[in-house]
């Protein structure tokens, strides 16, 4: 049976890749330390005699962790590291936290693909491009970061997992591909999580005005969850992505005014809206150009936004009914 270890596997994509796995017949090895992930999102994962979550840190004691999982588990075939705060709310709270993982977690899983000789995929973010001055964003792309701001902690120090990650492939030869994660939704998205789905989402079951940035015309692009994995998974696997960096994410475009009002038709609510100021190094526009996915892993997204909105909505419905949270 093959084996993947999973960092951050108790997160949003994390728990779903546990899922998928599991459904293909590997061995699921998680690491989480639960800062931001949840147990409650590896209820399924749990029931498997082929999933184990370990509660560990994986920024401190590599030599130590190293060695521990080869003791225990033998030979991991795949590596992924998700592990990171990924939301604007988090990565302000936990700004040392997000820096360490990109970094010092990001080194931890280039030395074990390295003493293991095993394939490894690193989770890094459309943040990379910044507020992109090339649109739709190739992975060609240097971006257009600031270094110092307040979102810097986030997109800086998955910029550095980057560099870190390609400086093993060119040194040691180790096989790991990169992946740039566009805007990411669906089901087990906290609702607390800050980014524009959940708190959409979130406002509409409640009856509350939709927060919109600025004028809303800025763009997003949005993938549901399940066409995420899969690219993932594709990306994974073989050879075709080695030493490369692949954008995954949905090329559909919407302004988020639009977007809002999309939201609020299919929670079955009246559209409102409250303005409020654009934050600080907010993006104008965001939207991938996945040729490179599209020849190399012949992956392209397949649940229409509509679909994934109905779905996800559902999902976060009955969370919040459970909780007495809303009546809608």
């Amino acid at each position: 049976m093959p084996a993947v270890l999973i960092t951050g596997a108790a997160g949003f994509i994390g728990s779903h890749l546990s899922d998928a796995y599991l459904a293909q017949g590997w061995r699921v090895i998680g690491i989480d330390n639960l800062v931001t992930g949840s147990r409650e999102n590896l209820t399924e994962a749990l029931r498997s005699p082929h999933f184990e979550l370990l509660e560990r840190d994986i920024t401190t004691a590599h030599r130590e962790l190293i060695d521990d999982l080869r003791a225990k588990y033998g030979q991991i075939d795949l590596i992924l590291h998700f592990a990171s705060p990924a939301s604007p709310v988090d990565y302000a709270q936990l700004p040392l936290q997000t820096l360490a993982v990109n970094s010092k977690g990001t080194e931890f899983c280039a030395q074990a693909a390295l003493e293991w000789r095993t394939r490894m995929l690193y989770a890094s973010t459309s943040e990379a491009y910044g507020d992109p001055l090339e649109h739709p964003q190739r992975e060609t792309y240097w971006g257009h970061v600031n270094p110092i701001g307040p979102r810097s902690c986030y997109d800086e120090s998955k910029r550095f997992g980057e560099a870190l990650v390609m400086a093993y492939v060119r040194a040691h030869d180790i096989d790991a591909r990169i992946i740039r994660i566009f805007n990411t939704y669906g089901p087990r998205m906290r609702s607390d999580d800050g980014r524009v789905v959940p708190n959409f989402i979130l406002q509409a079951l409640r009856g509350e005005a939709l927060t919109i940035y600025g004028d809303g015309s800025q763009t997003r692009s949005f993938c549901y969850v399940d066409d995420l994995v899969a690219g993932i998974m594709a990306c994974a696997a073989g050879d075709a992505a080695r030493g490369r960096v692949v954008n995954l994410g949905n090329p559909e475009e919407y302004p988020i005014a639009q977007f809002a009002r999309i939201v609020s038709e299919i929670a079955g609510v009246p559209f409102k809206m409250e303005p409020r100021p654009m934050p600080p190094d907010d993006p104008t526009r965001r939207c991938p150009d996945i040729t490179v996915a599209r020849q190399l892993l012949g992956w392209e997204p397949k649940v229409p936004v509509r679909d994934g909105l109905r779905r996800t909505i559902d999902a976060m419905r009955g969370t919040l009914a459970q909780a007495g949270a809303t009546s809608v």
